[in-house]
Parts: C-alpha cells; structure tokens; sequence
C-alpha cells in the first residue's frame, strides 16, 4: 500500500473550496474555545481558590447541552442550518465580548463568570446541530469519512496548542485579551460558513416542540447501526474514562511527578493525532462499523494494559495506542452517524450525539473516581477497560449492521447529495 493512501485523505480539501473554508474556520474557532476554557478554569481559581467552583465549570458547560441539544436539534431540522448556524456563531462570539469585558474590569462575581460560559455553551449547543449537516451535504459519500478525519486531526491538534497558547497569553497579556482573542477567532467561523447556499432539511421538517424531539428519539431507538454506535460512544466514556484517575495512578504506580502527570495528559491526543494522521487507509475503506468496534476495543483493552503497567514509559505507549484507538473510533462512529442518517433527521441525530460527547466523559470520570475510591485507582482502570472491552463485543454480537457496516451508496437511502459543485463560493465582498 502507498504511503500516499495511508495518510490523510485530503481530497476534500481539493474538491471543495467551500469544505477548505469551513475547516480553517472550524480550527481557529476551537482554538479560540481551548484558549477559553483554560482562562475561565484560571479566572475561577484565582476568583475562589475552591474546587467545588472549578467544577461548577464543567457543570456549566455541559448542562445546557444536555438540556436543550435535542431541542436545538429538532429546530435545526426544521429551518435553515446555514442562518441557523450563523446566529449561534454571532451569539458566541456576543458571549466571549462580554467575558473579555468582565475580563478587563474584572468587576463580576463568579456567579456571573459561569452564567456567561452557560450562555456560551446554550449557543453551542444551537449550533452544532446545523453543523452537522455540513459535512454530508457538502461531500459526497466516499468523501465523508476523510472529511471527518480532517475535522478530527485540527481538533486534537488545537487541543493540544489551544491550552499551552491560553497560559503562554494569560501571564503575558491577562484574562480578558484571552478572551478577546477567542471572539474575534469567531469572525473566521462566521465567514466559512457565510458562503454556504441555504440548507433546509431534504425531506418532511421536524414537527415543533417535543413531538419533534420525540420522533428523533424513535428513530435513534429503531436505527441499529446508528443506535449502535451511540452505545460503543457511551461504553468507552462511561466505563473507562481514565482522566480523573490520573492524578492518583500517578501517586501510586509513578511516583506523583507532575511532569509524568503532565505527559498523561497529553499523550491521549498525540495518539489521536498520529492515528487521524495516518487515517487514509480506513477512511478510504468504506467499512466504519468493524473499525469503529475495533477502535473502540481496543481502547478499553490499552487503559486496562495501562493499569497494570509500573514502567512509565510503557504506560505512556499504552495512552498513545489508546489515544489513537478512540481517534479512529470517534472518526468511523461520525461517519455511520452522517451517512446512515436521513437529512431531515440528521440535526436531532448530531444533538444527540454531542450530548452523547459531552455526558459521557463526565460520567465516565465520576464512575473512575467512585471505584478508585472505594478500590484504587489501577482497580479502577483495568475493571474500566474490560468492561468496555466486553460492551463493545456485546454491540457487535447484537449488531450485525455494524460488523459488516460498509457506508451507503448514494441513492441508497431517501437523502440527496449536494455535491461540491452545486456550492456557491462566496467572492470576498
């Protein structure tokens, strides 16, 4: 095999100026986000000295997701994703204005900091519904797979330069130009997306309210390959999300260096990185259901392997190898998501799999910490790993979609395509 088809399939990149476009947005944008998330933690520390309101910020964060996601989704599939989009974007940049202001007089109590990042994260929430449209209408279907992975690859890489960026500003420059910088990243998202032709649902639109949310809901429950891969998504956060037991795997088995600490953390998006890097075999393969279950798998089986390892060096190979696992696992679950899901479902479907994204981890991490605490933390870590192991061997013996799970033709289901041609590309004025 080429090294040219093992790397990175960038052909989305070549065929769609408007994809290239909404990608360099998508980037800045998260890197902005990272940057954010870094200096509200520091700003509420410095505010409190109290963890309880640090992790109110997760709180924050996660619980307008929850709340509203599939509400967003249900309005996403009954308007226009591209305006819809838009505002969320207007909206979250309003947000981080206003966090930049408090940031610069520095006269709001910690009340008010997490009312701001709830509001945020109410945008958020609006606005990843419609993007998730974006991607299937915007490729075609042997596309798709590649074009997450690209999505995939600037997320980890942000992930990992937002936060250093973020502490390298926060002791040059102070909260509130962090948080300034994070608004204005918002303009280059608003204008990848601007160029976009309207983009309603192809297909009967939500019904309103709760009637809309419920039929999503339906389908989610009578879609094996999708319902699938939800439930891998949630086996591997909530039964072995292995960050909060770090700090006391470190202490145990490593001596409680916070440099080994440090590189703990990191070391789960190089893994993604490489693997996202290295992604052109699998996207190019056409068959996300066995790669997904073999991500996955193998990402309880490296965390298990990581629990019972003393030697630093090889707990940090069992994080890269996990880190790539769940990459490509995260890449082939979105790509069943996004072709198997009809588009005038697709916005409930993508709410749902963010809420998915953002509950488990958190979830998987209060799981970790209970059994560490009434075991220890390698306890926690290997009975976390193979109870994923098993989950995901589970899924795959009670869905065969997903074993022989080869992405859908085009004209396979209801869905159209709006191939790259028919996109306009906005001319700079």
């Amino acid at each position: 095999m080429s090294l040219t088809r093992t790397l990175i399939d960038v052909r989305p990149l070549r065929t769609s100026p408007v994809f290239r476009r909404l990608l360099i947005g998508r980037t800045v944008s998260v890197l902005g986000s990272f940057m954010t998330m870094v200096t509200v933690m520091y700003q509420v520390w410095d505010m409190t000295h109290s963890t309880v309101w640090t992790g109110a910020v997760g709180l924050a964060q996660a619980l307008p997701m929850v709340v509203f996601g599939l509400f967003a989704g249900s309005w996403a599939d009954r308007g226009d994703r591209r305006r819809i989009y838009l505002y969320a974007t207007v909206g979250q940049a309003a947000v981080s204005l206003l966090l930049a202001v408090q940031g610069f007089t520095g006269h709001v109590p910690v009340a008010g900091v997490l009312a701001l990042v709830a509001a945020q994260s109410c945008c958020s929430a609006v606005g990843a519904p419609a993007a998730g449209v974006f991607v299937p209408r915007l490729l075609p279907k042997e596309q798709v797979a590649a074009g997450l992975a690209l999505q995939q690859i600037s997320g980890q890489a942000m992930m990992l330069a937002g936060p250093a960026l973020g502490g390298i500003l926060l002791g040059w420059t102070g909260i509130g130009t962090c948080y300034l910088i994070d608004a204005l990243s918002f303009g280059l998202s608003f204008y990848g997306a601007f160029g976009l032709p309207a983009l309603p649902p192809e297909g009967e639109p939500s019904r309103a309210g709760l009637h809309g949310v419920l039929d999503g809901l339906r389908f989610l429950a009578g879609h094996r390959a999708v319902r699938g891969a939800l439930i891998t998504d949630l086996a591997a956060t909530v039964l072995s999300m292995p960050t909060s037991l770090f700090p006391l795997v470190n202490a145990e088995r490593f001596g409680g260096s916070p440099r080994t600490l440090g590189l703990f953390l990191s070391v789960l998006a190089v893994g993604g990185i490489a693997a996202s890097a290295l992604s052109g075999t699998i996207t190019r393969l056409g068959r996300p259901g066995p790669v997904m279950l073999c991500g996955a798998g193998l990402w309880g089986a490296a965390l298990a392997a990581f629990g019972l390892v003393r030697d630093p060096w090889a707990g940090l190979a069992l994080l890269v190898l996990a880190g790539a696992a769940d990459a490509v696992s995260v890449i082939s679950r979105s790509t069943i998501v996004q072709t198997h899901t009809p588009d005038a479902l697709l916005g409930r479907v993508t709410a749902a799999e963010t809420i998915v994204g953002q509950a488990g981890p958190n979830l998987g991490n209060l799981r970790g910490g209970v059994v560490a605490g009434w075991t220890s933390g390698a306890t926690a870590l290997v009975s976390g790993g193979l109870l994923c192991l098993f989950a995901v061997l589970w899924v795959g013996a009670k869905t065969p979609e997903l074993r022989g799970g080869s992405v859908p033709e085009p004209g396979a289901d209801s869905t159209p395509l709006l191939k790259p041609a028919d996109v306009s590309v906005p001319d700079g004025s």
